[in-house]
């Protein structure tokens, strides 16, 4: 498995496997499972993708040490406050079963319900989470669906910059000005939906570049996220595709090809945060 490096030194697999929508128990803990067996290093939950548990015990029947496995997950919209997300850091903690997680996350920057205090929100949980990378229980700290804006008003109190930034990016949304900005910053981008949440098979030219590369059309969309200096996040309960999905590393795509995958249309875009619902 290659890697990244993030600002803070630490090493993360170029690919990780997502767990969005995999339901607790024996369907997300076979998926991951799976996922480590055939070669995956890297694991990417949430707390409010309720699967915490269930990934924790795949990694500790996994047979690889804690070390070879990078861990994510995210502090959801209801913890945005210092001591609510401090004691979500724990609970995160042991539910999952370590002693540590190697990358942390505010899951979105603009709930709902404090959607006229969202700097002051972000910036309590930024708060907790400095103090859990400071005390050893966080080896990275970043952010998810952080739009330029929402990055700056966290410059503003954060002693220590995100090292991560999850975003929706596949081809058809490549969000350059976003990427140019945490490029600027160091931070790296995370490709989640990196298939366009599905849209992108049933687009006729990514099909075409398949074909052209000899590979699926998953395999080029992921291959276009590496090519892009993004990680790419694919998420399946399907053996085959969970395997097939890392089968990227022996080929590039053109600059020609990168440029016309940029552009591709009728692909799953990023929601604006805010103005979602929760």
């Amino acid at each position: 498995m290659e890697h990244y490096i993030l600002s803070n030194g630490v090493a993360i697999p170029k690919i990780g496997f997502g767990t969005w929508q995999i339901p607790d128990g024996a369907e997300v803990y076979n998926s991951v499972s799976h996922a480590l067996k055939v070669g995956y290093t890297h694991v990417d939950t949430a707390q409010i993708y309720r699967n915490e548990v269930g990934v924790g015990r795949a990694i500790a029947d996994s047979g690889l040490a804690r070390k070879e496995i990078f861990l994510t997950t995210k502090v959801w919209n209801d913890k945005h406050d210092y001591d609510l997300a401090k004691a979500s850091i724990d609970e995160s903690l042991k539910k999952l079963g370590v002693d540590y997680i190697d990358l942390l996350l505010i899951h979105w920057p603009n709930p709902k319900a404090i959607r006229d205090t969202w700097k002051e929100g972000n910036a309590g949980a930024w708060k907790a989470m400095e103090e859990a990378y400071k005390a050893g229980k966080v080896r990275a700290i970043g952010v998810s669906n952080f739009m330029i804006h929402h990055l700056e008003a966290l410059f503003e109190t954060a002693e220590i910059k995100p090292h991560v930034n999850q975003v929706l990016l596949a081809p058809g949304c490549p969000q350059d000005e976003l990427v140019e900005f945490c490029e600027r910053h160091d931070i790296l981008l995370e490709a989640y939906s990196p298939l366009g949440t599905g849209s992108i098979f049933k687009n006729e030219t990514v099909q075409a570049l398949a074909d052209k590369y000899g590979k699926s059309v998953a395999q080029v969309a992921l291959r276009w996220s590496l090519d892009k200096g993004f990680l790419p996040l694919p998420k399946s309960v399907t053996p085959a595709n969970i395997a097939s999905n890392l089968d990227i590393f022996d080929f590039k795509l053109s600059d020609e090809d990168i440029v016309q995958l940029d552009k591709v249309e009728g692909v799953s875009k990023q929601t604006d945060p805010d103005q979602t619902n929760f």
